[in-house]
């Protein structure tokens, strides 16, 4: 795996699917390589009372029953569509269910306004088709086919950007279970074998971008993945997918207390400002998730360890979020400026500790931006 940028779910955690897999005696679902109890396990993480003979570390952080209603909705024959703001962890659990699942998280299509029929169902290679004309060895099959053709579990991020034709595409593949190759004069149905399903994403903020029809959305259970709200569990978070990114660049830091409080405290200043602005204006355009949190945070560390004495700082923290959240100019920059004088100054005087040399970062990035 060191030779990959980012490893899939089911080989970076190999060998503790593997070992849950071997202690496993619950019943499993159609060809499930774990039962839902199990994948539950894997997804939220062991707890003592499990009686396992070592830890399964928590991979996401939410809601108990969240989990619980995917796994069930994977084991019927509805697809699952898990809807939420951005940076709210929807694709990572798509790809630990996934993963756990058919040990194959990698079945993926990706929507955008690009994406064609095509890519849900088939294409062909055209030289084998000149070759030797139109077969199922020519017929290049899409990754929703290959889930359907190995009774795995296919994924399709960000449902509501691809176009209505293509979205109505799933219709028959999530009711019927099959989809038809005319072209070819035999052999021309591919079936779902048992265990096939679906996990849609979708941005709660993209509606209106490509809604969903009332026949698709017939098809899928809708699970709602909230923000996370709680400071302790987003704390985690932070901490948790930070300290991944970090071992990716062999990079030893500890993360102080400290500062992870500043960040945390700065985001739910700025979403308290957002929900109380009167009109998009007075809004930051970023969404201020715990995912945008992760990406400041990386960038503040890494920053510090390239250019700065391998620490993290609170000047190179402000500098990191004012860099990362400014994304419009003046608007998101005459916001920060704000913030920074409105909250952050008087908190300094204060409170001290770590806020007066945030508020100077800040300030010196606005400045750099301006």
């Amino acid at each position: 795996m060191s030779d990959l940028l980012r490893a899939p779910a089911e080989l970076k955690y190999a060998e503790e699917l593997a070992w849950l897999e071997s202690v496993d005696d619950n019943p499993k679902p159609f060809s499930w390589r774990l039962s839902p109890k199990m994948v539950r396990l894997f997804v939220l993480g062991s707890e003592r009372s499990d009686g396992l003979d070592r830890e399964v570390a928590q991979k996401w952080f939410g809601d108990r029953s969240i989990v619980e209603r995917a796994i069930v909705t994977l084991a019927s024959d509805r697809g699952l569509l898990l809807i939420g703001d951005p940076g709210t962890g929807k694709s990572w659990l798509a790809e630990l269910l996934a993963a756990a699942v058919c040990r194959d998280s990698t079945l993926v299509v990706q929507g955008t306004a690009g994406t064609t029929e095509d890519h849900i169902k088939y294409s062909w290679n055209v030289s084998m088709v000149i070759a030797k004309g139109q077969s199922r060895e020519s017929m290049i099959p899409s990754p929703i086919m290959t889930a359907m053709e190995t009774g795995a579990i296919g994924r399709f991020e960000e449902l509501t950007r691809a176009t209505s034709d293509v979205q109505d595409a799933l219709i028959s593949i999530l009711s019927e279970k099959y989809i038809s190759v005319p072209e070819l004069d035999s052999d021309g149905i591919v079936f779902a074998k048992p265990g096939f399903s679906v996990i849609a994403t979708a941005n709660s903020r993209d509606r209106g971008v490509n809604d969903l029809s009332s026949a698709l959305k017939r098809r899928f259970n809708f699970v709602r993945i909230p923000v996370v709200t709680n400071k302790r569990s987003e704390a985690e978070i932070v901490r948790f997918r930070t300290e991944e990114l970090l071992r990716r660049h062999s990079i030893e830091l500890e993360v102080p207390p400290t500062l992870l409080d500043v960040l945390l405290q700065s985001f739910a200043d700025l979403r308290a400002s957002a929900a109380a602005a009167g009109s998009d204006d007075e809004k930051l355009e970023s969404a201020l998730s715990t995912a945008e949190q992760i990406g400041v945070l990386e960038d503040a560390v890494l920053h510090g360890n390239f250019f700065g004495e391998r620490t993290l700082t609170a000047r190179t923290l402000a500098s990191s979020l004012v860099g990362s959240l400014a994304r419009r100019e003046p608007e998101d920059l005459a916001i920060l400026n704000k913030y920074l004088h409105g909250v952050v100054e008087p908190r300094g005087k204060e409170q001290g500790g770590e806020w007066p040399e945030f508020l100077e970062g800040g300030r010196d990035a606005i400045a750099t931006l301006s």
